[in-house]
């Protein structure tokens, strides 16, 4: 088996359209959650969400490419094209079959359904662009960073809901550790703050509706928690094989040490209140790594700031850790950015990296009024300087899907 590292991280997020301004807000403690500026919200019950600001894809995509794209695509082509730059890396001609793809999504094009249907509607099928399915299809994300990068290896989109970008992380740990690949560009992209997707959303109940009070929305682990807050972005990572990144000479952020990932085996949107299927996934990431759960010092939480999902994630933590759980620093930055869906697991990870590389632990927002029974220390207080030896990232997504990766200090 192959060791991985992570050589190069990169995001757009509510909270900036670079790894380091989101890093430096969500240190910060900033919220990127706002009214929705670019749909008419008028009937809808929810009318805030975590927009990603004044991106322009055209600084990374050219114009005539840029408008074959869904936002979501846009977003996972030029955080790529940012990964790389920070990697100082261009994959060589020579590699190219051994440099992969595997970004999450888990709505893909639901802008372009609205629009094409209307048009349709209005103007009759002769009107449809022969773009329209390319455009909207989940895997031209990584099809597209594919392209971007000159990727010739595994070339996948994971599915899987919630789940989607940290499942992407982890099948690409896994190419790189059986040898399938030496290097990967993966993680999760989204963007799905549309009429169609708040209005579904809110037919479930899922999403809070404290529209007048935009950043206190969003409030993992809080008594007061009302649903998620929809966000947007992506999340990549730059994977590579332990001698592919030494032989380039390439700076090492972290080491993915462990992957776990289950089934509820229970219901399409609920969790079992007993956190099972979290627990398992957390416990084969750990068993993977063969670290005893007294190690882990860090938790990047799935925290929606749903009743049922806090609550479960609570209960799992306290299954696989014991009295441990207590001493875990927890970070919720759903908090911050809200649910960026199939590509929370993408910034998640990223997050996780960099709290890793900078000795930082990002603080929760607005848990001002604990929930009784979701009593872990989640940084409510603001961020810790820490020295993290291990980071563990969770995500669990509708159809009971859950999946963990865990990354380590690199030491050598």
């Amino acid at each position: 088996m192959n060791r991985v590292v992570v050589t190069s991280v990169a995001a757009i997020t509510p909270l900036g359209n670079d790894v380091d301004t989101s890093w430096q807000n969500l240190l910060e403690g900033k919220s990127g959650i706002g009214t929705i500026t670019r749909i008419d919200t008028a009937d809808l019950a929810t009318t805030i969400a975590g927009e990603v600001k004044d991106f322009d894809p055209t600084e990374f995509i050219g114009k005539k490419e840029a408008r074959r794209m869904e936002t979501f695509t846009q977003y996972a082509v030029a955080s790529c094209r940012m990964l790389l730059d920070r990697a100082g890396w261009t994959v060589p001609e020579s590699e190219r079959d051994r440099v992969g793809t595997v970004i999450g999504v888990g709505l893909g094009g639901l802008q372009s359904i609205e629009t094409t249907h209307s048009k349709m509607l209005e103007r009759g099928p002769g009107k449809i662009s022969p773009f329209f399915i390319p455009i909207l299809i989940a895997n031209m994300a990584a099809g597209q960073v594919s392209i971007a990068a000159g990727a010739m290896g595994p070339n996948i989109c994971t599915t899987t809901a919630c789940a989607s970008g940290t499942h992407g992380v982890g099948a690409a740990y896994t190419d790189i550790a059986m040898g399938r690949a030496d290097a990967m560009i993966c993680g999760g992209a989204e963007s799905t703050i549309t009429r169609l997707g708040i209005a579904g959303f809110n037919a479930m109940k899922a999403l809070s509706v404290r529209n007048d009070e935009p950043e206190l929305a969003s409030r993992p682990f809080d008594a007061d928690r009302t649903g998620f807050i929809m966000g947007e972005g992506c999340g990549l990572l730059l994977l590579e094989s332990l001698e592919h990144a030494k032989a380039r000479g390439a700076e090492i952020l972290a080491e993915v040490v462990g992957f776990g990932a289950s089934g509820d085996a229970y219901h399409m949107t609920a969790p079992p209140e007993d956190g099972s299927g979290m627990a398992y996934a957390m416990g084969g990431a750990l068993r993977e790594a063969r670290v005893d759960p007294s190690k882990i010092d860090h938790i990047n939480a799935h925290g929606t700031s749903t009743y049922l999902n806090d609550l479960c994630e609570t209960r799992a933590i306290k299954k696989v850790f014991g009295d441990h759980a207590y001493n875990i620093n927890i970070c919720a930055n759903k908090s911050q950015v809200g649910h960026l869906l199939g590509a929370a697991g993408g910034v998640e990870a990223v997050f996780a990296v960099k709290t890793i590389a900078e000795g930082v632990i990002p603080g929760t927002i607005n848990q001002t009024n604990p929930d009784p029974e979701c009593d872990l220390d989640v940084c409510a207080d603001g961020p810790r300087e820490k020295q993290v030896e291990y980071a563990l990232s969770n995500s669990f997504g509708f159809g009971g899907t859950n999946a963990c990766v865990l990354f380590k200090r690199f030491t050598g």
